[in-house]
């Protein structure tokens, strides 16, 4: 079974465009490997993303929003250990 994406996001707080945003880096990067991604609009300043459940990131403990590359690795990290992620990784030092 392909991993589910869930972008929990503050619809008070306007991020709605920024959980499409890295909704649509993740199917760009991972494409068909995932089952889906879903946005679910929240409250009180909710950022939540969530691989099949598992916290992947959370504003309030990871402290503010993951960049794109930041967001692919813990994607990939926790649904395909094994794939690399090409231009992504080679950033790091």
């Amino acid at each position: 079974m392909k991993p589910a994406i869930t972008l929990r996001y503050c619809s008070q707080c306007n991020w709605m465009l920024r959980a499409s945003w890295m909704a649509q880096e993740l199917l760009h990067t991972f494409s068909t490997d995932l089952g889906s991604v879903t946005l679910i609009p929240g409250s009180g300043g909710i950022f939540v993303i969530d691989a099949d459940g598992t916290v992947i990131w959370d504003r309030k403990i990871d402290g503010g929003f993951p960049d794109a590359a930041e967001l692919k690795r813990r994607v990939r990290d926790y649904c395909f250990p094994e794939k690399p992620l090409g231009h992504v990784e080679k950033k790091e030092g």
